[in-house]
């Protein structure tokens, strides 16, 4: 009998609706799927202005961020889209166009899933 718990993965609300990544290191060895999704996701916070991007999002009241309030980061604004589009690409962000601007949000699932990913047990 295994006691290897699997993580629900959520219905997406959106066609590029961010999902949790993996169970818990210490639950199973990864599958090579769930070793280059986690990859991913990693890779992309360690670049430092994805990581203040990725804060400032998290955040920011209600959870979620027109880019015109977290564009000042350091960087042009074009290299701001840039990242952004990184983090969503690894699931680590969703966004919603509203007239001119877009909206990021930080699904809670996938923050709560890396945070137990790193949990030992």
């Amino acid at each position: 009998m295994s006691n290897t718990r699997v993580l629900p993965l959520l219905e997406p609300e959106a066609p590029d609706a961010a999902v949790p990544c993996c169970p818990p290191l210490t639950e199973r060895t990864f599958t090579a799927e769930e070793a280059e999704r986690t990859a991913r996701m990693f890779k992309a916070l360690g670049d430092s202005v994805r990581l203040r991007l990725f804060s400032a999002v998290a955040s920011h009241e209600g959870g979620e961020a027109c880019v015109c309030d977290i564009s000042d980061v350091g960087v042009s604004q074009p290299t701001v889209s840039h990242h952004l589009k990184k983090l969503k690409e690894a699931g680590l962000l969703t966004s919603e166009r509203r007239g001119t601007w877009v909206y990021y949000r930080v699904e809670p699932s996938v923050v709560a899933a890396m945070g137990q990913l790193l949990t030992v047990r």
